[in-house]
């Protein structure tokens, strides 16, 4: 099965499925030397983790990180760092009842038309519980890059928007709610929207916005490696995303070029950022900025109509323990695959500049 890979010199590869044995990955490019704090892994794979809060699934694993290579008292050696997460709370019977129907805007139906097979446990390599894996590299990517800052926050729940710019915003307070919205009164709303829907075994999405400040000159491979390409291909991989924005976006077509344009500064900062941070593929040393849609997750604990590997209509009804609403869990999944996008092109500058 190809597609278990993502960057070029900082690599991670994953593997396992949502309820299989354990989860894990192979982090590849790792300069050497660098001392990990083991508790800030920790604490990013807890902002992950299910059964968090109230607000989303109650499976309870632990996500303790077992690291088997790669590390030497305390310190990356520049070899492969290699890990696994065991899962330990597993509810296989949950998902019985599907083992013979696909789930309407799941990967069931697909996963088995391309493989002849699937694991229809939680939805096997296809679970979002496989996004574990790129958190625990993202946190060593984090140590690698220490002067680059890397935050992403909830900025709207179904339609209730947080209508402040990430300027104006303490992004401290982001860990302040279970939500993950920095602003607290925006937050309360988002939190009984979500607990309104779940009570009636439904789903609502969401959007993240990610802020990276500290950004160096000169990230970015054009042509078809540009920095923000590559942010969109990570952020495209993570489950239930559903689009992906920069700087200006989908509002910059509002505007003319005499107004979308980014004036200079003497010290070839700009006086304004629709760019986003990137021009021509390239960092130029302001905050990029971007905004993550996800779709609402597509168990709902309602009755439903699908089809069976016959073709046949069938009524079922989805069970488990599921999110209602992706987006605070996916935070610092989003801040993960943004840090490997980054270490991976720091990397890449190192190598054209020796």
């Amino acid at each position: 099965m190809a597609g278990n890979s993502f960057g070029t010199l900082f690599k991670l590869t994953t593997f396992g499925e949502s309820h299989g044995v354990a989860i894990g990955g192979i982090l590849e490019g790792c300069p050497s030397g660098i001392a990990l704090n083991m508790d800030a892994i920790k604490a990013e794979m807890d902002r992950r983790k299910p059964g968090q809060s109230a607000i989303v699934t109650q499976r309870k694993e632990e996500d303790k990180v077992e690291f088997f290579s790669g590390i030497f008292e305390g310190k990356t050696t520049g070899t492969p760092i290699g890990f696994a997460i065991y899962n330990s709370n597993q509810k296989s019977a949950d998902y019985s009842h599907i083992k013979d129907s696909y789930r309407p805007s799941h990967a069931d139906y697909v996963y088995d038309q391309k493989y002849g097979f699937r694991d229809y446990r939680g939805g096997g390599r296809s679970s979002a519980r496989e996004t574990a894996s790129r958190v625990v590299a993202g946190a060593i990517a984090k140590q690698f890059l220490k002067e680059i800052k890397i935050n992403a926050f909830v900025s709207q729940v179904g339609s209730i928007s947080l209508n402040i710019p990430y300027q104006e915003l303490d992004l401290s307070q982001t860990e302040a709610n279970p939500v993950r919205c920095p602003d607290k009164t925006t937050a309360a709303a988002m939190e009984a929207h979500i607990r309104e829907v779940r009570k009636e075994g439904d789903t609502i999405g969401g959007i993240i916005t990610g802020v990276i400040q500290n950004v160096p000159v000169g990230l970015g491979e054009p042509v078809f490696d540009k920095l923000h390409a590559q942010l969109g291909k990570a952020m495209l991989s993570i489950n239930a995303v559903k689009g992906f924005e920069y700087g200006s976006g989908f509002e910059g077509v509002k505007m003319k070029g005499s107004e979308h344009n980014d004036a200079f500064n003497t010290d070839g900062t700009t006086k304004t950022n629709n760019s986003g941070g990137v021009q021509g593929g390239i960092s130029n040393g302001m905050d990029i900025f971007f905004n993550i849609a996800f779709k609402p997750v597509a168990t709902i604990i309602q009755p439903y109509e699908t089809i069976d590997k016959k073709g046949d209509i069938v009524q079922t009804k989805g069970k488990g323990r599921h999110d209602p609403c992706v987006v605070p869990r996916a935070v610092p999944i989003v801040e993960a695959m943004a840090a490997l996008v980054l270490a991976d092109f720091m990397l890449l500058n190192r190598v054209i500049k020796s």
